[in-house]
């Protein structure tokens, strides 16, 4: 749609580059983190825990955490505004989460790398100028929906 003063809020026939590649990285960590769940899934069923109600409770937080990939991802193609803060939000908790790998008698760099790099890359696609163009709403288009 045109403003009245020229500007568009959205791109006409697609996203920007940064944004589409945000979405990827969305969807990738979407796509590992339901694998981590089904994984746990099976555990859970093939295997005796220690404690059930901490692998339940970690296989419902992993699932939550998944499906909140999926609705960040779906609506980051659509370019909604919030996407913005909540894929902050997720990524430094993932960054958290690397850090941690990083350290302790059970270090895994490997995995810190895997959780860590993606992480400072979607950072940095949120706050690039494209995607925060390609997501600024227009008080008026707010109240069309």
């Amino acid at each position: 749609m045109n403003h009245p003063n020229g500007v568009q809020n959205r791109p006409p026939f697609g996203l920007p580059k940064q944004l589409i590649l945000l979405v990827v990285v969305l969807w990738v960590e979407f796509a590992l983190l339901a694998g981590v769940s089904l994984f746990l899934m099976y555990e859970l069923v093939a295997e005796v825990p220690t404690s059930y109600a901490s692998a339940v409770a970690i296989l419902v937080l992993a699932v939550i955490a998944a499906v909140w990939l999926a609705v960040l991802a779906i609506n980051a193609m659509r370019a909604r505004p919030w996407v913005r803060s909540g894929t902050v939000v997720w990524q430094i908790l993932q960054i958290a989460v690397a850090v941690g790998f990083f350290q302790g008698e059970f270090a895994r760099p490997d995995l810190a790398w895997a959780l860590l790099a993606p992480a400072v890359i979607a950072i940095v696609l949120v706050f690039s100028r494209p995607v925060i163009r390609a997501m600024a709403r227009l008080e008026d288009d707010d109240e069309e929906q």
